[in-house]
């Protein structure tokens, strides 16, 4: 079995043992973001626009499909790859035109500039080969002939057209697809902050019906204009809706949302999903799973990993458990909002991963800001310290961003200190009942304290860097 991470999806291949008959090309069944191996049906994943990319060498242990001829394909902008049939590639110059006319998307822009970038450093470098026996696959149609004494390398840039059985093994969902089909259940959401205003935004791009409700009335308002409706109340929005979705700051608001007057609770009939992505303790995901589930309601978790800026961009990676009927009708409103989807099992698995995950986050991010004051404590440049750091092991978009912020002196959040420091909180408490020691996670949450205390709440976790300079 060959396992990739995708920009949109997650696929498992199947390995060559399955009791079924082999498929031609691995055909596969999309169930939600995730595409599993118990999952598995001989499937059509349809039509796409065509999408830039380039050959290249399969990991050792993947085997390559029987049937009509395909080569491994990367897909420009994304780390998606798949095995793709001769006839639906096709050579990127002589295409681009007519290609750039079909797509408009942001990411497929992304895919283009990547291409172009690609070439202005392979050129002069790429020497063609003759009788290069991969380009017999470059075909300017499906009924045209490439002649064999064309030149060319392998490592230049094609189109690929996807049509039919394809085995894709990270396929971006809007990358290739280049839109979602929105599920025509109607969708609410509560909790219009930080995370939750992008996700909406997403949604509603995506076609998705969807109902909002905030504590803060007015943030409903640029919603509304996009299409959004209004509900008066948590209970009328659960009440009017198929799936609720939430996302809110802590436990005791998650609790409030549903348990409190006007609460999600009195709108919940048999058959009305609910869906807690909030980042909260596993405790209050058994509570909540158990009031919702006793009216007949069906019940998810499903917090994600990610920022303000990836909310934005749909960006976010989603950690579900619970019923796993509605992770399934929640696929097109996953896509919408985030890059791939992992089912955990059981309600409260999701919680605990997303804690050990925030955990780990907060306390390399304390990490990093002691760095930088301990060098210039010592007389040391921070940014060369930045510099050789992102020149390592540790580089990342994240450590990056982060610290050239906190150079800058700025803090606005991307992620709220306070949240932070309650997941590291949270974190610590779970540790507490599982008899396992986080002396690390311990240290930094009293720094976050401190941050807190110099009235750094509200800004980013990045303003941790403040508790080491005051």
């Amino acid at each position: 079995m060959y396992r990739c991470q995708s920009h949109q999806l997650t696929v498992e291949l199947l390995s060559r043992d399955i009791k079924n008959s082999e498929p031609e090309c691995f055909s596969v069944k999309i169930t939600g973001s995730v595409l599993t191996l118990w999952s598995y049906f001989r499937g059509k994943l349809g039509r796409y626009p065509p999408w830039p990319g380039k050959i290249v060498s399969p990991p050792k242990d993947l085997k390559k499909p029987r049937g009509k001829k395909c080569h491994f394909v990367k897909f420009f902008g994304t780390e998606d790859h798949a095995w793709i049939k001769v006839e639906q590639l096709k050579p990127y110059h002589a295409h681009k035109e007519e290609m750039i006319k079909i797509n408009k998307g942001k990411r497929f822009q992304q895919a283009v500039d990547a291409v172009e970038d690609f070439l202005k450093k392979a050129k002069g470098k790429e020497q063609p080969v003759k009788d290069d026996p991969h380009f017999h696959h470059f075909l300017l149609s499906q009924s045209e002939k490439v002649s064999r004494n064309i030149m060319i390398s392998t490592n230049l840039p094609l189109i690929v057209q996807v049509t039919g059985s394809t085995s894709i093994q990270a396929a971006d969902s809007t990358a290739i697809n280049g839109s979602i089909t929105p599920t025509d259940k109607r969708i609410g959401f509560l909790g219009l902050g930080l995370m939750g205003s992008g996700i909406v935004s997403n949604l509603l791009k995506m076609g998705h019906i969807v109902t909002v409700w905030n504590r803060t009335a007015e943030k409903c308002d640029l919603f509304i204009q996009e299409g959004a409706r209004l509900g008066r109340t948590p209970a009328e929005v659960a009440s009017m809706c198929d799936i609720t979705f939430s996302c809110v700051s802590d436990p005791k608001a998650a609790r409030d949302l549903v348990l409190g007057p006007s609460g999600v609770l009195q709108g919940i009939r048999p058959g009305k999903c609910y869906v807690e992505m909030s980042t909260v303790d596993p405790e209050t995901i058994t509570e909540l799973s158990q009031v919702i589930t006793s009216r007949g309601g069906r019940f998810l978790e499903a917090p994600v990993a990610g920022s303000q800026q990836l909310s934005n961009d749909g960006m976010l990676v989603i950690l579900a458990a619970g019923d796993r009927t509605v992770y399934e009708d929640c696929s097109s409103c996953f896509q919408a909002m985030g890059k791939t989807s992992f089912f955990l099992g059981e309600a409260g698995n999701a919680a605990r991963m997303m804690l050990i995950l925030n955990m780990v986050q907060g306390s390399f991010m304390a990490t990093i800001a002691e760095g930088l004051t301990l060098a210039q404590a010592t007389g040391q440049s921070q940014q060369t310290f930045l510099d050789i750091l992102c020149q390592g092991q540790m580089a990342s978009t994240f450590v990056d961003q982060k610290c050239q912020n906190i150079l800058q002196g700025n803090f606005k959040p991307d992620y709220y200190l306070k949240h932070i420091q309650k997941d590291l909180r949270l974190a610590i408490s779970m540790g507490d009942m599982a008899n396992h020691p986080t002396p690390m996670a311990a240290a930094a949450n009293e720094v976050y304290k401190r941050a807190k205390a110099l009235d750094q709440s509200d800004n980013d976790i990045s303003a941790v860097y403040r508790a080491y300079i005051h």
